[in-house]
């Protein structure tokens, strides 16, 4: 039997923010991660190495908020799927980093037909 050791976790936000990015790979309907400035309208789908970049991790008062910027797949509801990436980033992150989450918020930068 395992002893419980006394202490606290601490979580660094560009963690949470790899493990948000992991969590949006999975839901149906997002193309990819983008940046959360646009430069004249032009968003940029960032590679799989940098989708932290398109993720901000702030603390709250209650826990933590999470700004996701992404591309979503033409021809799939908008809403439907933003409110499914919220539920899967509040999911992983509550379950595998046990941290209070404050809320989930979606920019959705574009849509794109996926190859």
């Amino acid at each position: 039997m395992a002893d419980k050791i006394s202490g606290e976790l601490h979580v660094a936000n560009d963690v949470l923010a790899e493990m948000a990015g992991y969590a949006a790979r999975q839901v149906y309907g997002v193309v990819g991660i983008s940046t959360p400035d646009t430069e004249e309208g032009i968003t940029k789908l960032l590679p799989l190495n940098k989708m932290s970049r398109g993720i901000v991790v702030t603390d709250g008062e209650k826990g933590i908020h999470v700004d996701v910027y992404v591309i979503i797949e033409y021809g799939t509801n908008i809403s439907t799927v933003s409110q499914n990436l919220a539920e899967a980033i509040e999911f992983t992150l509550k379950t595998y980093a046990q941290v209070p989450i404050e809320g989930v918020e979606v920019h959705v930068n574009g849509v794109k037909v996926r190859k």
